[in-house]
C-alpha cells in the first residue's frame, strides 16, 4: 500500500495565480525526486450534506478565501522520507518567495499510510 502526505491550505482567491506557479514549480521538484504522483485541488464545491463536517468551518475560511487540497503519493513511508529529504535540500539551495501565497499557520498538514486503495 501507498503512503501519502495530504494539505489543506486556504488562500486568497486573489492569489491562486501565485499558488498555481508555486504549485508547478512543488510538482516537478517531488515528482523529480521520486513521488509517485502529485496532485493540488482547488475548491469547486464547499456545500456539505446535513451533519458533515465542514471544510470552510474546519480552517475558519474568510470571505475571498478558496480552500486548495493537496496530496502527493508515495511507494511508502520510508520512501517519502527519502523524497521530502532530498526535495528539501533542493529546496534549500533555492531562493524562496519573502511571502507565501496564504497563510502557514492555517494549513494542515499530515502523513497518511493508505489502508484501501483502487
Amino acid at each position: 500500500m501507498t503512503y501519502v502526505d495530504g494539505f489543506v491550505i486556504p488562500t486568497p482567491k486573489s492569489k491562486i495565480a501565485t499558488y498555481k506557479k508555486m504549485a508547478i514549480l512543488g510538482r516537478k521538484t517531488w515528482m523529480k525526486h521520486g513521488a509517485l504522483q502529485y496532485f493540488e485541488c482547488v475548491a469547486d464545491d464547499l456545500d456539505t450534506p446535513p451533519g458533515c463536517g465542514d471544510f470552510k468551518k474546519l480552517v475558519k475560511l474568510k470571505r475571498g478565501e478558496t480552500l486548495w487540497y493537496s496530496f502527493i503519493v508515495y511507494k511508502n513511508r520510508a520512501h517519502r522520507n527519502a523524497v521530502n529529504k532530498k526535495v528539501m535540500q533542493e529546496l534549500s539551495q533555492q531562493k524562496m518567495p519573502m511571502v507565501m501565497p496564504f497563510d502557514m499557520k492555517r494549513m494542515a498538514h499530515g502523513g497518511f499510510k493508505t489502508v484501501v486503495q483502487g
